[in-house]
């Protein structure tokens, strides 16, 4: 997978989104789909000794289907209140996306002892990768 900047959906018409959990992997990811076959995902590694999980999407991602993206952008923060009293450490990271129809935001909430990643990644799905979802 070829990770890329949240912002390059800016443009781009999107056909579907899909938010896909597999509680046996404790996988979460969510794939996007563009008018012209490309697809990005968004998603979390995960490791020991950590979670990064969509904790909310506010507004309707049906409002993101068939209009272009007019604003596409990623946000972190390390600051405020973590969930739990033994997060040791933990991210907080939204995602805002726009159309003339609608905002949406997805928050994830990543957090671990502090020695393993919080990051979410996003990346375009190549073609030959297509299957794996």
């Amino acid at each position: 997978m070829n990770e890329v900047k949240f912002e390059e959906l800016v443009g781009k018409t999107l056909t579907s989104i899909a938010h896909i959990k597999e509680s046996q992997r404790w996988c979460e990811h969510i794939v996007f789909t563009a008018d012209d076959g490309k697809e990005w995902r968004m998603w979390h590694d995960t490791d020991c000794c950590e979670s990064v999980k969509v904790e909310d999407i506010s507004g309707n991602l049906a409002d993101l289907i068939g209009s272009p993206i007019l604003m596409a952008e990623e946000v972190t923060s390390k600051e405020g209140t973590a969930k739990e009293a033994y997060d040791d450490s933990f991210t907080w990271t939204f995602y805002k996306l726009a159309t003339v129809k609608g905002s949406v935001t997805i928050r994830w909430y990543g957090t671990s002892n502090g020695y393993y990643s919080e990051k979410v990644s996003f990346g375009e799905i190549e073609e030959e990768q297509k299957c794996d979802q």
